[in-house]
């Protein structure tokens, strides 16, 4: 059991609704629930909907700290105001109403939440068994019908982890093992029972896929595909079969004459790329082979939300701010395979230099608690090499960039009254090695401070080991 201070919090939320559809005018008999679900299908029903709701937080007043918005503007000795999960005020002098709690930000430094777009938490959960191994369907090179959030774990022990490190928003991915690997679960970073309770409301799916040598290395002796020409050979094949899916459907729900098409859920999750609902996250190393998958998207008229890993994005850098890609890279880390030797320290600034929009991931549960610092590695990198990166360009990597590429840049990323209240307090410059994250905001709920026992959330997993899991926080 988790603390009964934290139960009570999550049992106080209440339940969601299912999201059942309303009729547009109220029926003079209502027939019973179980006869309704025999008269629709599932493919009409609510689908795994979110059950997240925001924990309540009396209004908070952050004063006299530098005030990073990643809008361009950083603004020394300001304020921000959070009340009822919205950012209501950013500038230099913001009164605070009545209730408000004031936090002195004096010699601190406020930023918006911390957002990772490539993350296996609660998939990949830690201990690291096998029991644990729940990333990647290794079992067929197309697996585009199985969601992450069906293996995400939420008392994975890593997540307080991420939570203490800034960290207000993840994308789960599943692992790369496949040329389709499955969706993603874009997650509010918060402790909860359930993977739905952290579902980010209204956000919309990733479809994981990976080029290059993972799927050649796990099927190649398994019945292929074992060249990269067979890589491309089986995303097409798949997107064949999910056009002829779509446009069944499609046809049908015009006019919904005879039964139905059967469903198919590979095809249904590719149908929605077709689509355009859902977001192609790639894993990609090699500059040609991000080119061939911008020709593939090309062939069946579909956008690559983000490039991952993108070692060698520097080497088309301007091909992919022309397409509207964005790359998820690392700051330093390469060279532990054949396509990832070629990375350079300069990788994230060539991009911004050239008019893309880099952002700095993780891929790591390590690296999460620490995206901040590898923001910065790369800001600095760019700037010895003499290309100018501003700290808002580098602060825009790990907050808004990200959040654009998980299509919520309008609800979270930068700290902007009417933006959602997800915000984190720095002892220092973030992009110092020595700060660390004092308090963390989600939603407007004061979710982490590092001096206060009771908002340090634990795992279950956690409880009873002494000394304390994350007394070194």
């Amino acid at each position: 059991m988790r603390p009964l201070v934290y139960l009570t919090l999550v049992l106080s939320t209440g339940c969601a609704s299912a999201g059942a559809r309303q009729p547009s005018t109220p029926a003079p008999v209502q027939a019973p629930a179980s006869q309704a679900a025999a008269e629709s299908m599932s493919v009409d029903r609510a689908q795994y909907p979110s059950t997240y709701r925001r924990h309540p937080n009396p209004p908070v007043l952050i004063r006299n700290a530098t005030i990073m918005t990643a809008t361009g503007q950083e603004i020394r000795n300001g304020s921000v105001l959070l009340k009822d999960g919205r950012i209501v005020a950013v500038g230099e002098k913001v009164d605070a109403p009545a209730d408000a709690g004031v936090v002195d930000g004096t010699g601190k430094y406020v930023t918006p939440g911390l957002i990772d777009d490539h993350s296996h938490l609660g998939v990949y959960a830690a201990p690291g068994t096998e029991a644990e191994s729940d990333g990647n369907e290794a079992t067929t090179p197309v697996t585009a019908e199985v969601w992450a959030e069906h293996s995400f774990w939420p008392q994975d022990p890593q997540i307080p982890l991420a939570i203490a490190g800034g960290i207000t928003t993840i994308q789960a991915l599943p692992g790369s093992a496949n040329l389709i690997g499955g969706r993603s679960a874009i997650l509010k970073l918060v402790p909860a029972r359930t993977v739905q309770e952290m579902k980010f409301p209204g956000a919309r799916y990733g479809l994981k896929m990976a080029c290059g040598e993972n799927p050649k290395r796990v099927y190649g002796r398994r019945g292929g595909p074992s060249t990269r020409m067979g890589n491309m050979a089986g995303y097409r094949s798949a997107f064949t079969q999910a056009e002829t899916y779509r446009r069944r459907w499609d046809i049908w729900r015009k006019d919904h004459k005879g039964d139905p098409p059967e469903r198919n859920l590979r095809l249904e999750t590719l149908a929605e790329v077709l689509r355009g609902n859902m977001y192609v996250q790639n894993h990609c190393y090699r500059a040609d082979e991000m080119a061939q998958m911008v020709d593939l998207a090309h062939e069946f008229g579909f956008k690559i939300r983000s490039f991952h890993h993108a070692v060698e994005s520097y080497k088309i850098a301007d091909l992919l701010a022309k397409e509207g890609t964005s790359v998820s890279v690392w700051a330093d880390w390469w060279g532990f395979k054949e396509e990832a030797m070629d990375g350079i320290q300069q990788n994230a600034a060539l991009n911004q230099q050239a008019g893309g929009r880099p952002l700095i991931h993780s891929d790591s549960p390590s690296g999460i608690q620490r995206l901040n610092q590898e923001a910065a590695k790369a800001m600095y990198a760019g700037l010895r090499a003499g290309i100018p990166i501003t700290r808002d360009q580098a602060l825009r990597w790990i907050t808004v960039n990200p959040a654009w590429t998980l299509g919520l840049d309008s609800i979270v990323g930068t700290l902007e009254p009417g933006k959602m209240a997800d915000v984190v307090v720095w002892s220092g410059d973030p992009f110092s090695v020595y700060s660390k994250a004092v308090q963390v905001y989600n939603d407007g709920w004061l979710v982490y401070d590092r001096n206060d026992a009771a908002h340090q959330p634990r795992s279950d997993f956690e409880l009873g080991q002494v000394p304390a899991p994350g007394s070194d926080r």
